[in-house]
């Protein structure tokens, strides 16, 4: 099926030449079976395969792979399946966050590199999603990505139980001695019952929400069970899809634009999202040249109802949100109240609009009215004050009503390796008022900016039946996880910022209403202090690891390296010789 001859690919470059070097490109490409006419001028896909035993959250991408294949070649396209690195979240240390950047590059470099027209993006466990869409946004190439999906509800003892969220509460009742070890290990098995990433909204299932809302994936993307068949058929239909964007020439910054990015926002607080989505949706603007701040986070997400009912912010999982009626039930409601730019273009060709309108909503209990929302204001609430100059943010929804304002006294742990010595000792003086500080856990500090904010409770606060304390830190926090923990401190310990300049038995005041972060210590006592800090050793020798730690930027600007922020495009490279 060639394509109109007065145009060309990007491609033809490499397979469009009658000399040696199209004869060398071709013929190498022909020992995988490939007939002559493959290469007479039809778009050629990339496939960004995610895969690996590693990542068990993307072990099945593999399959998804081939349905996309089946749609590029009905099309009339030209697939090519090829890897990068996989971060997954459940294996990798110290955190899958620290090679997001890395992936990105390695992304990046692959489809500027090869004879790619466009591309396909398969990512699942949280990492690969915005990492993947960051290397295509730099790229600035036609792309549509299919998410793995979730995992089927988790069953344990008659009830449903989800990933990571039931984990942090099992671990913390065993400590409560309210549940017994060998309870806890028959909890094993029964949690992660088939492929696909978390099932609860952490950030696997946010991030696939995102892609949804910014108009770079297909309606339903987000919730569709990783074992669903139409999941497949989903894949397949991408297939055709990107082809025709390819041909149109539909590039991913027609896609990313600031009113998509809005639109995210607002999708993220109704449907209680990860906060790890702020950094990783600040870092693909960058990427795309859109302007996006911290403070759009709270302009837009303010006064947006939480409307999803599901864990760790509610009671369901994301196998009863498709059933309720899926992302789309979101938006449609988003949109009957003007909380979404209806005129938004996605990748399919059409508004996000026209594909929501008339999207039904089954189960009002899973996605609720909103007159009757899980959270009157559920966005991510952006905290400044002279603890967090640069901001930080906390997730109301996961949090305690009873310490939205809060004043106490501060436990301070240097380190996690501090935190996890001195938590469980009976010395530890600390009570239900008391807030738990975290340093030196930040970009910098970690490195990588770990899921370790979530610090779980002193025993004795515990058995008191406490479940919640303030939580503090420039770390980050597993989307699958809850509490009323601020996260995301800017600037970051490590780098000189105030958080390493509190003392333990400081006092530290929390008013998430008024957005405020306060160190209640004198400014003349903060300069002694500051005078006498003196920054942590590096935690690198060489490689990657030092490279990132030079220039990793904070958090309030996405934690992306400085020297890949703004659009390269996909220039052909100079021929090898």
């Amino acid at each position: 099926m060639p394509d109109d001859p007065k145009r060309t690919f990007r491609s033809a470059a490499w397979f469009g030449k009658h000399d040696k070097d199209g004869f060398i490109h071709r013929s190498w490409m022909r020992n995988q079976g490939l007939p002559a006419d493959v290469f007479d001028g039809r778009p050629v896909v990339g496939i960004c395969n995610t895969w690996s035993e590693l990542t068990p959250c993307n072990a099945h991408l593999r399959t998804l792979a081939e349905h996309v294949k089946r749609g590029v070649w009905e099309a009339g396209g030209l697939p090519v399946e090829f890897p990068v690195m996989s971060t997954g979240e459940s294996n990798m240390r110290p955190t899958a966050m620290l090679y997001r950047n890395l992936v990105s590059m390695d992304v990046e470099e692959s489809i500027r590199a090869n004879p790619i027209d466009g591309v396909v993006l398969l990512c699942g466990c949280d990492k690969t999603t915005p990492s993947l869409v960051m290397g295509a946004a730099s790229c600035d190439v036609p792309a549509i990505v299919v998410s793995g999906g979730p995992m089927l509800n988790g069953k344990y003892c008659g009830q449903d139980i989800g990933s990571g969220t039931d984990v942090w509460k099992f671990s913390e009742d065993v400590k409560a001695g309210v549940m017994s070890l060998e309870q806890f290990m028959d909890a094993e098995a029964s949690m992660s019952r088939s492929a696909g990433s978390c099932m609860v909204m952490g950030t696997a299932s946010t991030m696939a929400s995102v892609v949804e809302a910014l108009g770079i994936g297909f309606p339903y993307n987000a919730a569709l069970p990783a074992v669903d068949s139409r999941r497949y058929a989903l894949a397949h239909l991408v297939g055709r899809r990107i082809v025709a964007l390819v041909r149109e020439d539909v590039r991913i910054s027609k896609i990313l634009t600031r009113a998509a990015f809005e639109n995210a926002i607002r999708v993220n607080g109704a449907i209680g999202g990860s906060t790890n989505a702020v950094i990783h949706l600040l870092a693909i603007a960058g990427r795309v040249g859109v302007e996006l701040s911290l403070e759009d986070w709270d302009t837009y997400g303010r006064n947006v109802p939480t409307l999803l009912d599901l864990k760790p912010s509610g009671r369901f999982l994301m196998e009863d949100f498709h059933y309720a009626g899926g992302l789309p039930a979101i938006v449609r409601t988003l949109g009957e109240q003007g909380l979404i730019n209806r005129e938004a273009m996605t990748v399919n060709g059409k508004t996000i609009w026209e594909n929501c309108n008339d999207a039904p909503r089954w189960n009002t209990e899973v996605i609720r009215p909103v007159d009757q929302p899980l959270a009157e204001s559920g966005g991510i609430a952006v905290l400044r004050g002279n603890l967090a100059p640069d901001g930080a943010v906390i997730k109301p929804s996961a949090a305690s009503p009873r310490l939205m304002k809060h004043r106490g006294r501060a436990i301070v742990f240097d380190t996690i390796e501090d935190y996890k010595a001195r938590i469980n000792d009976p010395a530890l003086d600390a009570d239900a008022s008391c807030v738990l500080v975290l340093r030196n856990s930040g970009p910098v500090g970690y490195p990588g900016m770990a899921e370790v904010g979530n610090m779980g409770l002193p025993p004795a606060v515990l058995k008191s039946g406490v479940t919640d304390m303030v939580r503090i830190s420039d770390a980050r926090m597993s989307g699958t996880a809850y509490g009323t923990v601020v996260l995301h401190v800017c600037p970051e310990a490590a780098v000189g910022g105030p958080l390493a300049l509190v003392h333990e038995g400081d006092f530290i005041e929390l008013d998430v209403e008024a957005r405020r972060l306060h160190l209640d210590v004198p400014e003349d006592e903060l300069a002694r202090r500051r005078a006498e800090w003196r920054p942590p050793q590096p935690a690198h020798d060489g490689g990657y690891v030092q490279m990132y730690v030079r220039h990793v930027e904070q958090a309030h600007r996405g934690a992306d390296l400085d020297f890949l922020r703004g659009c390269r495009g996909h220039a052909v490279p100079r021929e090898s010789h």
